[in-house]
C-alpha cells in the first residue's frame, strides 16, 4: 500500500520526512490555539448538525436518552436529598440537566456527548456537605465559590490547550473509569433498595428491580436477534426501555400490590428549590476564609471534570462509531467551566459528561445495514451515525417540561424499586462492553472456541493476567477511597491512570503486548483535537493512502483532507489507518467537495 501526504501548497514538506522541520517544544504554549482550532473546524458544520436532524433515528434516540438521564439523575437526588439535608432535591437535579443539555446541545463543539449529574459529582457533593458543615459553612454559598473557582480553572486549561494531554489517554483508563462507574450504579441500585421500610415494601422492591432489569435486558437482545421481523424488532430496541419502566410503575397498582406502601421520590413544588431559598444564591456574604479554602475543592473538581467529560466524550465519539464530523474538545471545557459556574451561583449540582449515557446516545443514532461476513453469516454492521444537536436539545426541554407541576406528580408516583431497576440495567449494559470485563471473560474462555484472529491468543497469558490485576487494583483504589470520607480526593486517583500508563506499563509489557492489550480511545479523526494520538508528534503525518482516484491523508500539521466513499476502502486499509468510513476530517475544501 502506497503512503503519500498531501497538504495544502504552503504548507506541504520540502522533504519526504514524516515529520516537520520545527516541532513544537512541549513547554510552549499558544493561549487559545484549541479553543479556535475547534470553533474552525466545527463551525462549518453547525449548520448541517440541524439539517441532519431529519431522520428517523432521533426519535428513539431523543426518547431513550430522556429516561436514560433523567431516571438516574432523579436516583441521584434522592442519595442527595437524604445525605445533604434535602439541600439537593429533584429540582436541583432536573435544572442541573436542563442546563447543561441547552447549552451544549446548542454551543457544544461535540453535540452528541450527553452532560449531566452524574454519579461521581455525587459522591462528590455529599463528601463535602460531610465536612464543611460541622464548621458552620454554608453549604450552598461554599459550592458557589468552588463552582466559580473551578470555572476559573477550566477556562485557564481550555485556554492554555491543557486538552492536548488528553492524547495520552487510551482504552486501559477509560476501561477503569468505565468500570467504576458502572459500579457505581449498581452500588446505588442496592442503597436504594436498602433504604426500603418494612419486609412487603423490601421484597416488592427487589421483584420490581429485578423485573425491570430482566425485561430491559430482553428488550436489548430481541433488538440485535434475529426473531420477528426487522421493524418489530427496532421498535423494541427503541422503545423497549422506557416502556418497562412505565409499564412496571402502573405495575404495583394493580390489584392488592397497591396495598403495599412503597416510597417513591420526594418531590417539592414546580421550579422551587427543595429548601426556602431562593435560586441566587449570596455566595459574596461568604467569609474571606471560605474562599480559599472552597479553592483545593475546586482544584479536586476540575481534575474529575477533566478526565470525567473529556473520556466521555472520548468515549461517545469511540473507534466503534463512524463519525464524520470533527471533535472540539478545548471549546468543550470551556463551556463546561461555565455550567459550572453557573450551576454554583443558582445552587444546583454541577453537571459534567455522562457515563455510560454518552456512548449509549451515539449507539443509539447508529444506522445499521445487513451484511455478509468473511464466514459467510449475515452481520449487522454500522454504516453511519446521525451526527446532529436536535436529540441533545429536545431531551434537555423534555426534563425542563418534566418540572412542572403535573410531571412532578407522576415522578412522585415512581416506585424506587424501578429506579434501582434502572440502575442495574445500566450498571450491567455498561459492563457488558467494557473493556475490562471482555478481558476478564477471554481468561476463562474454552480455548477450543477462541479464534486465531483474536489478538490476545498470540501474547503471554500472564501479559494478559497482570494487565487485568492491574486495572482491577485501579478500579479497586477507586472504588474503595469513594466508600471513605476521603472519597472528596477520589479524583486525584483517576488521574493519576493516564502516568500509570505512559510511564510504567511500557517498562513492564512488550510493543505488541501492548497493542494487543490497550488501543486508542478514539480514532486518529476525534483526536486531531488534541493534537493526535500518543507516539505521533503534533506536526507528524499519521497516515493516508491511495483510494481510487481519491486519497486520504490525516497530517496534523493542517494539511487538506481529501474525503472519500466507504464503500471505496478496504478492510485492510480502515485497518491500517484506524480511520472511519465516510469520514470528513477538516477545512471548508472538504464541505464543498461534499456538496
Amino acid at each position: 500500500m502506497n503512503f503519500e501526504a498531501i497538504t495544502a501548497p504552503e504548507q506541504r514538506p520540502k522533504n519526504r520526512s514524516t515529520k516537520c522541520d520545527r516541532e513544537e517544544k512541549w513547554w510552549k504554549i499558544h493561549l487559545f490555539r484549541g479553543i479556535v482550532n475547534d470553533i474552525k473546524r466545527r463551525f462549518p458544520f453547525y449548520w448541517s448538525d440541524w439539517q441532519d436532524a431529519w431522520d428517523y433515528r432521533v426519535v428513539p434516540a431523543t426518547v431513550y436518552m430522556y429516561f436514560a438521564n433523567i431516571l438516574p439523575a432523579l436516583a441521584f437526588s434522592l442519595d442527595m436529598f437524604t445525605k445533604t439535608n434535602m439541600s439537593f432535591g429533584v429540582n436541583e437535579v432536573l435544572l442541573s440537566s436542563v442546563l447543561a443539555s441547552v447549552i451544549f446541545a446548542i454551543f457544544a463543539a461535540q453535540p452528541l456527548v450527553i452532560v449531566g449529574v452524574t454519579g461521581p459529582i455525587t459522591v462528590f457533593n455529599y463528601t463535602v456537605y460531610d465536612i464543611i458543615t460541622p464548621h458552620s459553612i454554608d453549604f450552598f454559598a461554599f459550592m458557589a465559590l468552588v463552582g466559580l473557582w473551578s470555572m476559573i480553572i477550566h477556562w485557564i486549561l481550555a485556554i492554555t490547550n491543557a486538552c492536548n494531554h488528553m492524547r495520552y489517554v487510551t482504552q486501559f483508563s477509560c476501561d477503569i473509569f468505565g468500570f467504576y462507574v458502572a459500579f457505581i450504579y449498581l452500588q446505588k441500585g442496592i442503597q436504594v433498595l436498602t433504604r426500603q421500610d418494612g419486609k412487603e415494601p423490601f421484597y416488592l422492591s427487589i421483584l420490581i428491580a429485578l423485573l425491570v432489569l430482566v425485561v430491559g435486558y430482553l428488550c436489548g437482545l430481541v433488538g440485535f436477534s434475529h426473531l420477528f421481523q426487522h421493524y418489530v424488532r427496532v421498535l423494541i430496541k427503541d422503545y423497549g426501555t422506557p416502556i418497562t419502566l412505565v409499564f412496571f410503575t402502573g405495575f404495583v397498582h394493580i390489584g392488592n400490590l397497591q396495598n403495599i406502601s412503597l416510597q417513591t421520590l420526594p418531590i417539592s413544588k414546580s421550579f422551587t428549590p427543595s429548601k426556602d431559598r431562593d435560586w441566587l444564591v449570596p455566595f459574596w456574604n461568604a467569609n474571606y476564609s471560605d474562599v480559599l479554602l472552597a479553592l483545593p475543592f475546586a482544584i479536586l473538581l476540575t481534575i474529575l471534570f477533566y478526565f470525567d467529560h473529556n473520556v466521555s466524550s472520548l468515549m461517545a465519539q469511540g473507534t466503534e462509531f463512524p463519525l464524520r464530523k470533527p471533535a472540539g474538545f478545548h471549546w468543550d471545557l470551556f463551556l463546561l467551566g461555565l455550567t459550572t459556574g453557573i450551576a454554583g451561583i443558582i445552587g444546583v449540582p454541577y453537571p459534567n459528561g455522562l457515563i455510560p449515557q454518552a456512548p449509549f446516545h451515539t449507539e443509539s443514532l447508529c444506522v445499521r445495514h445487513a451484511a455478509q461476513g468473511l464466514k459467510g453469516d449475515d452481520k449487522v454492521k454500522v454504516s453511519r451515525v446521525v451526527e446532529q444537536r436536535v436529540s441533545n436539545l429536545a431531551q434537555g426541554l423534555l426534563t425542563l417540561v418534566t418540572m412542572t407541576g403535573p410531571f412532578l406528580l407522576i415522578l412522585h408516583l415512581i416506585p424506587q424499586g424501578v429506579l434501582a431497576g434502572l440502575f442495574f440495567l445500566m450498571g450491567i449494559q455498561a459492563l457488558e462492553g467494557n473493556g475490562m470485563t471482555l478481558k476478564i471473560l477471554f481468561l476463562f474462555k474454552d480455548k477450543s472456541f477462541i479464534q486465531s484472529s483474536e489478538p490476545l491468543q498470540h501474547i503471554r497469558r500472564s501479559a494478559l493476567w497482570a494487565f487485568v490485576a492491574i486495572q482491577v487494583f485501579g478500579f479497586g483504589a477507586t472504588f474503595a477511597i469513594t466508600q471513605t470520607i476521603a472519597a472528596v480526593g477520589f479524583p486525584v486517583i483517576i488521574l493519576l491512570l493516564i502516568p500509570l500508563r505512559v510511564c510504567l506499563l511500557p517498562k513492564w509489557f512488550t510493543e505488541d503486548e501492548l497493542r494487543a492489550l490497550d488501543g486508542p480511545a478514539a480514532s486518529p479523526f476525534t483526536m486531531i483535537s488534541v493534537g493526535g494520538i500518543h507516539g505521533t508528534s503534533s506536526c507528524q503525518i499519521v497516515g493516508d493512502v491511495n483510494i481510487g482516484e481519491k486519497k486520504v491523508a490525516q497530517s496534523q500539521s493542517g494539511g487538506i483532507q481529501v474525503g472519500y466513499n466507504s464503500s471505496d476502502v478496504s478492510d485492510e486499509a480502515r485497518a491500517q489507518l484506524q480511520i472511519n468510513p465516510d469520514q470528513v476530517l477538516s477545512s471548508d475544501d472538504i464541505i464543498s467537495s461534499r456538496s
